[in-house]
């Protein structure tokens, strides 16, 4: 999919890129909210975990060993960016929309920068946009996102400040 619609958020953390990227991919679970808002599972609570480099998935495990994959790495580059085809539980087969993740020096910190796309690869009347119209939509997508990038944010400096 090929969609140029997108929905960006960006924080500081208090990191260098490298531990930024390893802490954003090691400790997903950690950092990732929980609850039906963030993680909307039949299965009940699970834990999150990226398999590492091209080709690895971002998935949610569930006690029993169900699993659902959200996303599946397309670049891997370790303290500079992550890009992966993201789906939602209620995407249909061949549904996906890309998340590219950079991590960018700024000073001592790095600038975390997600970028979500293709949103425009699905109808008004889709499910994953809940009703909502294409402004609504995005500027729910936004707060969705800031809300993550604060709580990495936080894991950071808890993480490097212990």
């Amino acid at each position: 999919m090929n969609g140029s619609a997108s929905i960006s958020a960006t924080t500081l953390v208090g990191a260098d890129p490298d531990t930024a990227f390893k802490l954003f991919t090691e400790e997903v679970d950690a950092w990732w909210k929980q609850g039906p808002r963030f993680r909307p599972s039949l299965h009940g609570a699970g834990v999150l975990r990226f398999e590492p480099g091209v080709g690895g998935r971002l998935l949610e495990i569930y006690e029993g060993g169900a699993s659902f994959e959200f996303g599946r790495v397309t670049v891997w580059e370790p303290g500079r960016r992550l890009v992966m085809e993201m789906r939602a539980r209620n995407f249909g087969p061949g549904e996906f929309t890309q998340v590219e993740v950079r991590f960018e020096a700024a000073g001592e910190d790095t600038r975390v920068t997600v970028e979500h796309r293709g949103w425009d690869n699905f109808p008004a009347d889709h499910p994953v946009k809940h009703g909502l119209d294409e402004q609504a939509f995005s500027d729910v997508m936004g707060v969705w996102w800031g809300d993550l990038l604060v709580s990495i944010r936080n894991h950071v400096h808890r993480t490097i400040t212990r």
